[in-house]
């Protein structure tokens, strides 16, 4: 069992910056691929970015590439996003979760999810 929780999500304006935490349980945190997602309302769950255990390799969404970047710590069990350059369209729920395998751009490869932390960008 894979607990995730994330915070730092708040209300920012335009062209701000954010840096969001989601915080793992477990002893093997350094073998977990994680990712970011968001889902906005009526709108589907989308991703924005993946890491794998090592750090190594990293993947994003062509809408968050230059603007957003993924990072962890296992010495801390965290994986971070931190968001520049901030826009209202960027408002949504954001979702860290555990990748179990295949391709990272789903939301179906992922099997634990946090709970999600709101950030809301402000024109």
């Amino acid at each position: 069992q894979v607990q995730l929780v994330e915070s730092g999500g708040g209300l920012v304006q335009t062209g701000g910056s954010l840096r969001l935490s989601c915080a793992a349980s477990g002893r093997t945190f350094t073998m977990y691929d994680m990712g970011w997602f968001r889902q906005a309302p009526g709108k589907e769950r989308e991703f924005l970015a993946a890491i794998t255990g090592s750090g190594h390799i990293r993947y994003y969404a062509d809408s968050v590439k230059g603007r957003f970047t993924i990072s962890r710590d296992n010495t801390k069990n965290t994986v971070y996003l931190q968001m520049n350059s901030l826009k209202p369209e960027d408002t949504a729920v954001y979702y860290c979760a555990k990748h179990y395998g295949g391709t990272y751009y789903a939301t179906g490869r992922y099997d634990y999810w946090g709970q999600g932390t709101q950030v809301t960008v402000s024109s």
